[in-house]
């Protein structure tokens, strides 16, 4: 396992633990790494990781979903790996398929689909398509930093508005209202609910807990631009984690509701694989005297699964403390003025097929 010996500024780990799928590892001091290049390269920044952008030459737009915990059959990932570096990211063991690590590798190794816009319009004007609701940010983030320079997800953005199809969108960035325009077209047929994903509103904790990620005050201001522009938008709590942001429900969702939400759900800490461990140093790093207590109600909120798929559980309530947040939570939604079947599901019902040489809309 490669690791700093202390939390890297802007990073959400500082580990590299080895690839599950790989029988070996190469262990590499950073630590010592660091000191050596500083002493014979005098001047020079400290090497902390910095991110790498590959190109991803996958030749399908479409990754079909066979979790029941998500609700959509299909969906779009223009990033593989996720430069937010959220510690909690239940998608970093999908980052050891790729033959990276789940920890550093996961915030600093970002696979890009540079070509995924027009993959994505081949998929829709297929006759095999059937118009449905298409997911983004099923597994990574569609609006990491990243984005705001290559554009990929605008870009696919522009052409679910050229077919119209439906989409769901959930982020935890306000980079969303740069696409105002395009998400308004799609508004206007029915074919678009955004979510954003609050996890605290002490900005202090959220930079540790998910460094690069928008800090709480701009992700509500993104709710309210949303909102005032007439695009459906709700709220996740996610990830609710036992002992570090579970007291602040009723807070979060009294700001959503102030935002303009109009829906709002969560999501208990789910800790597969690999994640496990790189949370509990995170806990050690950060909350040392928390870390036992913390860990021993994830186990009840998971029923002592902690490790491995856990596919179908994300949304059902297991343990004595699971039981009581879902009673909180439901309380705290009542009081906040939310309503439980208040979302705002996308319609396939404006899909239209292009041709070949129609004229796009952006």
């Amino acid at each position: 396992m490669s690791r700093f010996h202390e939390p890297i500024r802007g990073r959400g780990t500082r580990e590299s633990p080895p690839n599950r799928f790989e029988h070996q590892a190469l262990e590499i001091d950073l630590e010592a790494l660091r000191v050596a290049r500083t002493v014979h390269d005098e001047g020079e920044k400290e090497p902390d990781p910095h991110t790498r952008f590959l190109v991803d030459s996958t030749r399908s737009a479409l990754s079909k979903n066979d979790n029941p915990d998500v609700g959509f059959n299909f969906g779009i990932n223009p990033y593989r790996g996720c430069e937010h570096g959220c510690i909690y990211c239940y998608a970093r063991p999908t980052h050891e398929f790729l033959g990276f690590s789940a920890g550093l590798d996961f915030e600093s190794a970002i696979l890009v689909k540079t070509a995924l816009p027009d993959l994505l319009r081949k998929a829709l004007r297929a006759r095999s398509w059937q118009p449905q609701v298409i997911g983004m940010s099923g597994v990574t983030d569609c609006y990491q930093p990243v984005e705001r320079r290559l554009g990929i997800t605008r870009r696919c953005l522009e052409v679910l508005a050229e077919f119209r199809n439906p989409v769901a969108i959930v982020t935890k960035s306000r980079l969303i209202t740069r696409d105002l325009d395009v998400l308004g077209e799609l508004a206007r047929h029915d074919a678009v609910s955004t979510t954003l994903s609050l996890t605290s509103l002490d900005p202090d904790l959220c930079r540790i807990l998910e460094p690069r990620a928008s800090q709480p005050g701009t992700r509500l201001a993104a709710v309210r631009a949303l909102a005032d522009a007439g695009i459906p938008v709700g709220v996740y709590l996610a990830p609710l984690i036992p002992g570090i942001n579970d007291h602040e429900v009723p807070a979060l969702l009294e700001a959503a509701r102030d935002a303009g939400a109009r829906w709002a759900n969560y999501i208990p800490l789910s800790l597969p694989w690999a994640v496990k461990d790189l949370f509990a140093t995170w806990l050690e790093d950060h909350f040392p005297e928390r870390k036992e207590k913390v860990l021993r109600k994830v186990l009840d909120f998971r029923n002592s699964r902690s490790r491995g798929s856990q596919s179908g559980l994300k949304t059902r309530n297991l343990g004595v403390y699971a039981g009581q947040m879902r009673r909180i939570f439901e309380v705290s939604r009542r009081r906040a003025g939310f309503r439980s079947d208040e979302f705002c599901e996308p319609s396939a019902a404006s899909f239209r097929r292009t041709s070949e040489g129609q004229i796009e809309l952006f």
